[in-house]
């Protein structure tokens, strides 16, 4: 059995979290994918746009291998939480296209250092910032799956729609009656959990 490239198991992994979170945009109006959908503001554009900010970043600029993105959400005089919502002015294909090139560039310094190659993190601590590309490659792909799913629920809630894309839905197979009646049958569980001493 031929040994697994651990370069090309991470990228697989990163690659089909990239996918999934472009892929909850699909379909959706303007408004839906803006829209903020938790207390904190939480939205599907706003992942994309976050997610190729952490990408430019760790894969990037950690590595000496700037992009020349402009990133004005960063830095003195920038508003909190910029990178996580996009203004009317940034459009959906703005944002996926920078999403886009932001995978070239990452790919792009993934082909060309080793995973052993020592990078320094800007914004943490100098006497703590040095990071392998292994680690740096983990911790990016970490983020975009967990930001994937966050956009996996919001885009339930949305409309439906669930799942890692369109082929694969990853759930139970059940109408609309089965999933009412095993909703249900969880909320009288979680009600009856929380009267037991």
């Amino acid at each position: 059995m031929p040994i697994p490239d651990p370069k090309a198991d991470l990228r697989l992994y990163l690659q089909d979290a990239r996918d999934a979170l472009l892929w909850k945009l699909e379909g959706l109006s303007e408004y839906d994918i803006r829209r903020p959908l938790t207390p904190t503001g939480t939205n599907l554009l706003g992942l994309v746009k976050h997610a190729s900010c952490v990408e430019l970043g760790y894969l990037g600029d950690t590595f000496g291998r700037p992009s020349g993105e402009r990133r004005p959400w960063f830095g003195a005089g920038s508003e909190p939480n910029a990178h996580m919502w996009a203004t009317a002015d940034e459009s959906r294909e703005y944002i996926v296209a920078r999403y886009r090139r932001a995978w070239a560039h990452s790919d792009a310094t993934i082909d060309a250092l080793a995973l052993d190659a020592i990078g320094k993190v800007p914004w943490w601590p100098s006497n703590g910032n040095e990071i392998t590309l292994h680690h740096a490659l983990v911790r990016v792909t970490a983020d975009t799956h967990r930001h994937a799913g966050h956009a996996d629920i919001l885009r339930e809630h949305v409309d439906g729609a669930v799942g890692m894309n369109e082929r694969n839905a990853g759930m139970a197979s059940g109408d609309s009656a089965w999933w009412a009646d095993y909703r249900s049958r969880l909320q009288r569980v979680a009600e009856q959990a929380s009267r037991m001493p």
